[in-house]
C-alpha cells in the first residue's frame, strides 16, 4: 500500500508499459513485468515499487523463490525509503561498495538486507582505498601538500 502512495509502483507499472513488459500482478502485493529488454540496468531482475522486473532469462519468476523473495525486500526498502527516494540512495550505496570492493553489490547496504546469495552476488573482500581517496583523506586531515607555482 505504502510503494502506491508514494508512488513508487505507479512509476514501476508506467515503466513497465514503456518497455513492452507484460505485467502479471502476484501474491503479497507484488507485480511482475516479464521480458524486460532495455540494457539498462544490467540485472537479471530489479524492482521499482512493487513491480518486479525480470529478463527473458526468467521466463517463470516463481521456478526461483530466493531471487523473488530478494526483489520482495526491496520493494519493503522502496517503502522505506517513501519511494523513489530509494533510487539515488541505492546509487550511493552502490557506489560506496564499489569504491571498497570494486563491486557494486557487496557492501551496498540494500543488497546485502536483501541477502546477497539470493539476489545472484556473491561477496568481494573489502579492499583498501583507492590511492586517490587515500590521498583525499590525508589534505582533509591536514597532512595532504598544496604546490603553488
Amino acid at each position: 500500500m505504502m510503494n502506491w502512495l508514494n508512488l513508487s509502483t505507479p512509476s514501476g507499472l508506467a515503466l513497465a508499459g514503456a518497455t513492452g513488459c507484460t505485467v502479471v500482478a502476484r501474491g503479497a502485493g507484488l507485480y511482475y513485468a516479464l521480458g524486460y529488454r532495455p540494457r539498462l540496468p544490467l540485472a537479471g531482475a530489479f524492482t521499482v515499487g512493487n513491480v518486479v522486473f525480470f529478463r527473458g532469462r526468467f521466463p517463470e519468476p516463481d521456478e526461483y523463490p530466493l531471487l523473488v523473495a530478494h526483489e520482495a525486500t526491496h520493494a519493503t526498502q522502496y517503502a522505506l525509503c517513501l519511494g523513489l527516494p530509494f533510487i539515488p540512495l541505492y546509487f550511493l550505496a552502490a557506489g560506496y561498495s564499489w569504491l571498497r570492493t570494486g563491486d557494486p553489490a557487496s557492501r551496498n547496504v540494500f543488497e546485502r538486507r536483501a541477502g546477497l546469495q539470493a539476489g545472484g552476488y556473491l561477496e568481494r573482500p573489502v579492499r583498501k582505498p583507492l590511492p586517490a581517496a587515500a590521498a583525499l583523506h590525508g589534505v582533509f586531515r591536514g597532512n595532504g601538500h598544496t604546490h603553488h607555482p
